[in-house]
């Protein structure tokens, strides 16, 4: 049998991120991103697979409009700081930003020349700006309400802005620069809102809809109400049908083989979406409708007024790209319109899903583990496809929300899925079909854990707040013609005394366990729910349970912050794993039971090695609680989600990090090597960018000491850091700010310090990020070297003042002249008689010298005995 290689590491993929919390959006003219509100902040997201591209920090104040300029260059928004703002989105650079309206903007968009933006506030008034100069160039006022809609006609040869208003008007300015504030038509036919405007293709037809339950067809020739027609429903926006597009292409393939004439040019068609969720294309001729969706993808929620909402917004997207709508629970939904057989299909070709709310439960989908089903807090599963992590589908059923999911691929080949949920029901579904195959009744209460069988996969568990434990039999629905057919239960038993967290079938179908919140985990002998044995030692509620893969034993986790490994035979706990700050709340085996993957309310990710109860590795890539952790059974690839709304892809990365780590230790000994040379060819440049990027400080160090001991250091210096990049600069005042903290390094570290302000100019080294931060470190260190070095100074000026007093520096040479002087002129003018005389002289001076000095030595020798520290030294006169 081949060692188990334990894991490592794992390595996170921010998959599924919430990206947009309701409000205003703006897609891309190419349809390749979309610009979306969330929050205070705005996120560019691809629309392929709903990655996010990038952030653009708000104000601290909620968006309420988005615009993109016609070449999706620039992005202009507002937020209730009424401050407009325009951004750079190469660069994501704010360029440019302004005070526009006395209200929130509401409403805004871009001329197709991408000179003009026009802007629609609560103050009821309509401005256009100068969107290079940020100035106004026209101000309207006329509007009696909020105003809610704004579009520009999309010909730029035709200066016209059309408004739409709370009050239920629409409004038609002239934007040429010779008229200002005038309005050219007041179009009066809806009686409550005006929530969408649309242009047709030949630029004479204005559409207009509202939540007074009417389209409004209007004649821009003479602004003249043409045609009404009566949608049934608050229309929430109108999208013309262009003649190009893929929609007016089925459209015309449907009428040649239905048979039935178009009335040409004059003929309009349009989409409507509205409250009901529903997606209708009507034709203008005749106000028929052409197409009604006969089942919502929406689930249509209800305001406090009893107002529902469905369908929020739509556009029609070019290059044959369909359309897309966005609902009221944060979806973009892509359709496609086809025509087969006479009749008309709308098929839902992507959903992209903004915001998840908190995420409860997930389960890898499939053999193959390419999808991922999730249960959040709605009456729906959404299950993603993990390759472009777009909703595939959702399985919708459920009245109230769904706690629980597992999955699991039986005898037959079918994907099979099972949910629970706070409506007392479980339910199984199959992926496949994507139908309700059963629905099983009979708790009492929340359905809170599910779990299918592992062998023979023809049964699954539930447990519920009922306190009750129930297996059912899934072998009936593959027979049975008429679904969803009613779930039987196989036994059901009394387990807990209080709610039922988790349950877990044993790998041979033999034993489920279940976790309760009454502190007890208890294991039961299948089918008839016969107690084997309860484990009882959690001070807190089991959050989940799980069998061993490979032993007789059962892994828990609780709310008192452990995880336990207990015995079946005799209940008894072999091991606890104390790390976790707070709750555990899952936990799961990994590589065949040797290792166990936990996650917590304390938003932590943990890594253990069952046999040495250490913590290998923790991860800190949630910002709330961790509600949910799939494991794949073939890949062992994690899956992690909760609170944050967030799910995270995990993959073993332990072969990867071990490969990579041997490579960079390789190219470590030849950069090395690579090293010793250039210091062995005084190529002190080269070795030095060599010591960067193997980021050895020391052996710098000890290269910048030896260019200091050369002869004219700064210009080895110099040359040195010219060449330096400006990552490697920036690390040059690191390495100083480490080195000026020790005296024996501080010359070097000031030195450098120096050259570097010396030449680099002041506009280059500012720029550096985190720069002021290092200079505030390296300061205080810097005044502390600068006393030393004024102390030492003053202590030699006491040494040269001694020195100076004994005559060693600065000895007395005139007087020493003066005598030279006068005993040569006494040497010529003496006789030799006079010669005699002067050396008795001379001997009899020497002598008293002598006497002299030994007096003094005695007189300096008795004041050091009496702890004088000091004596004055007279100077000594030179001899003849």
């Amino acid at each position: 049998m081949e060692s188990l290689s334990l894991k490592r590491n794992y390595r996170c993929v921010p998959s599924l991120q919430q990206f947009y919390t309701g409000g205003p959006f703006a897609v891309s003219s190419d349809g390749s991103f979309i610009a979306c509100a969330c929050g205070e902040s705005i996120k560019i997201v691809d629309s392929a697979n709903a990655s996010i591209r990038s952030t653009i920090e708000g104000d601290s104040e909620a968006v309420t409009a988005l615009a993109l300029s016609p070449d999706d260059q620039k992005l202009f928004c507002s937020s209730h700081s009424r401050q407009i703002r325009v951004w750079d989105l190469s660069k994501l650079e704010c360029k440019l930003s302004w005070k526009g309206h006395d209200g929130p903007i509401m409403s805004m968009v871009s001329h197709p020349s991408g000179g003009l933006l026009a802007t629609g506030g609560a103050d009821k008034k309509v401005l256009v700006w100068d969107a290079e100069g940020g100035f106004c160039t026209h101000y309207f006022t006329g509007h009696r309400g909020v105003v809610s809609s704004i579009m520009f006609h999309p010909d730029p040869e035709k200066p016209l802005l059309f408004s739409g208003s709370d009050d239920g008007g629409v409004r038609v300015w002239d934007i040429t620069k010779d008229k200002k504030k005038k309005c050219i038509a007041t179009l009066d036919n809806h009686s409550s809102a005006v929530t969408s405007l649309a242009i047709s293709e030949d630029g004479w037809k204005l559409l207009s809809g509202g939540r007074d339950k009417v389209v409004t067809l209007w004649d821009l020739h003479d602004y003249s109400n043409k045609k009404t027609v009566v949608t049934n429903e608050a229309v929430e926006a109108v999208c013309a049908i262009g003649p190009g597009s893929s929609f007016a292409s089925s459209l015309d393939l449907y009428h040649q083989r239905s048979g039935k004439k178009q009335s040409g040019s004059l003929e309009i068609q349009f989409v409507t979406v509205g409250e009901r969720g529903i997606i209708r294309i009507w034709s203008s001729e005749g106000a028929v409708c052409l197409f009604e969706q006969k089942t919502s993808d929406v689930s249509v929620s209800t305001d406090e007024d009893g107002s529902q909402r469905g369908f929020t917004a739509a556009t029609m997207l070019t290059s044959d790209q369909g359309l897309l709508c966005v609902t009221a629970d944060q979806q973009f939904l892509y359709y496609s319109l086809e025509s087969s057989n006479g009749n008309l299909q709308l098929n839902l070709t992507k959903r992209l899903v903004g915001y998840n709310e908190e995420i409860i439960d997930m389960k890898f989908l499939g053999d193959d583990e390419k999808f991922l089903a999730l249960a959040t807090n709605l009456e729906q599963v959404r299950v993603y496809d993990l390759a472009f992590m777009s909703c595939s589908y959702v399985l919708a059923g459920h009245t109230e929300i769904v706690l629980c999911v597992d999955t699991c691929v039986s005898s037959s080949g079918r994907s099979l899925i099972v949910t629970g949920s706070k409506d007392n029901t479980v339910r199984l579904w199959e992926s496949e079909s994507r139908s309700c195959l059963g629905v099983g009744i009979g708790h009492m209460g929340a359905v809170g854990a599910v779990a299918f069988s592992k062998k023979n996969r023809d049964f699954f568990v539930s447990g519920s707040s009922d306190h009750t434990l129930k297996v059912w039999s899934i072998a009936g629905p593959s027979d049975s013609g008429v679904l969803p057919i009613s779930l039987k239960s196989k036994a059901v038993v009394a387990a807990h005394d209080k709610d039922i967290n988790s349950v877990a079938v044993a790998p041979n179908d033999s034993l489920v366990c279940s976790g309760s919140q009454d502190r007890t985990a208890c294991v039961w002998r299948l089918p008839d729910l016969v107690s084997v044995v309860v484990l009882k030692g959690h001070k807190r509620g089991i959050w989940s349970v799980e069998f061993s893969p490979v032993d007789q034993c059962v892994l828990t986790a609780s709310g008192d912050k452990t995880i336990r490994i207990w015995s079946i035979s005799d209940g008894s706990c072999l091991k606890s794993f104390v790390g976790h700050a707070s709750s555990v709340l899952r936990a799961s085996f990994l590589t065949r039971g040797t290792q166990i993957v936990s996650c917590g309310a304390d938003g932590l990710v943990k890594l253990w090695t069952v046999k040495s109860s250490e913590c290998i590795v923790t991860y800190d890539h949630h910002e709330d609680k961790v509600w949910a952790l799939a494991v794949g059974r073939k890949t062992e690839m994690l899956a992690t989600g909760g609170g944050d709304a967030v799910v995270n892809l995990w993959f073993d990365s332990t072969a990867a990090d071990k490969e990579a780590a041997f490579c960079k230790e390789e190219e470590g000994v030849l950069k090395g090597q690579e090293l010793e040379n250039a210091v062995s060819d005084a190529d002190y440049a080269r070795a030095i960018q060599i010591a960067f990027e193997l980021r050895r400080p020391r052996r710098l160090y000890e290269l910048l000491l030896e260019l200091c001991r050369k002869k004219e250091p700064e210009d080895h210096i110099d040359r040195t850091l010219k060449a330096l990049e400006k990552d490697d600069l920036r690390q040059v005042f690191e390495y100083i700010r480490e080195w000026n903290t020790k005296p024996k390094l501080s010359y070097v570290a000031q030195f450098v310090l120096h050259r570097v302000f010396s030449i680099f100019p002041p506009t280059f080294i500012v720029q550096m990020k985190g720069l002021s931060q290092l200079l505030e470190s390296i300061l205080p260190y810097a005044q502390r070297h600068d006393s030393r070095l004024d102390r030492h100074v003053r202590c030699t000026f006491l040494v040269d003042y001694a020195l100076t007093g004994m005559s060693v520096l600065e000895p007395e040479i005139q007087q020493a002249e003066l005598k030279v002087n006068s005993l040569s002129h006494s040497q010529n003018n003496h006789t030799d008689e006079e010669r005699a005389t002067e050396e008795q002289d001379h001997t009899q001076e020497d002598a008293a010298s002598k006497k002299r000095k030994l007096k003094k030595s005695k007189q300096t020798s008795h004041k050091k005995i009496k702890g004088v520290s000091y004596t004055k030294v007279g100077p000594i006169e030179g001899q003849a």
